[in-house]
């Protein structure tokens, strides 16, 4: 991390879990623990859980984010939520193009584009998710595709909406099964990341954008990953449905 150009951010994605009694209960379980952190301290989640997030977040330094918002303000679509409605709630951060919206939800590179432009416009800021599947990295295309991603997924943004977006690093062959990108791996592609947001906005703006990593960041790897220049911080899940886990992570990227 380089907290003197950039924001170091822990985020927890909650995916589809906890019920708003079972929210309010573990936010009253981290706030002492992350209380004064050094970092952002962000839980992005379910949707039917965001009202009580808010309300057992009061007064604390954790801020609340959603999982995934429509592109559109409103309309005939059934069972989706607009970045609107989510910052008409207090809403502070949304996850776009998560693998999972992508492998079980139809996401694609042109409608996370649209999902993240939709989400800045809103004045949300847009947790941006990319990464490689692990057949694409043994092809040797993880580089490539991952400047691709975040090309698309930027298309049409300015440099000033560019200070709304976080970019979080992660490899699909990472989330959920344990395994994990080695700190080098993860610093590799973050750099990668940083060099195309240069390409597209200048070395200054690129700099400024904090850029996390998500495959599986644990407390037990989370110093090793964050101590990376480019990591500036992660896109915690299952980690982040325990209290004691997620304040260790949280005190890694603290320091």
């Amino acid at each position: 991390m380089n907290k003197a150009l950039r924001k170091a951010v822990i985020a927890g994605n909650w995916k589809m879990n906890k019920t708003p009694a079972e929210t309010a209960e573990l936010i009253a379980a981290m706030k002492p623990l992350v209380a004064g952190a050094g970092c952002e301290v962000v839980l992005c989640v379910p949707f039917v859980d965001i009202a009580a997030a808010l309300e057992a977040a009061k007064g604390s330094n954790i801020h609340i984010g959603a999982e995934n918002c429509h592109w559109e303000h409103a309309g005939a679509f059934t069972g989706e939520i607009s970045a609107d409605m989510l910052t008409a709630m207090g809403v502070e951060y949304v996850i776009t193009g998560h693998s999972e919206r992508r492998t079980y939800f139809g996401d694609t590179d042109v409608t996370v584009n649209k999902r993240t432009r939709a989400a800045v416009e809103a004045g949300l800021t847009a947790i941006v998710c990319v990464g490689e599947t692990l057949e694409q990295r043994e092809q040797g295309i993880t580089n490539e595709l991952v400047a691709l991603q975040v090309k698309i997924a930027l298309g049409g943004l300015s440099k000033e909406q560019l200070k709304k977006i976080i970019i979080a690093y992660e490899p699909v062959w990472a989330i959920g099964t344990g395994r994990t990108a080695t700190a080098e791996q993860a610093q590799e592609v973050c750099t990668v990341i940083r060099d195309t947001l240069a390409a597209l906005y200048g070395r200054q703006a690129a700099d400024g954008v904090t850029v996390q990593y998500g495959g599986s960041m644990n407390a037990k790897n989370a110093d090793e990953l964050v101590a990376k220049p480019d990591v500036d911080g992660g896109l915690i899940g299952g980690a982040s449905l325990k209290a004691e886990d997620f304040s260790v992570i949280v005190r890694a990227a603290s320091k």
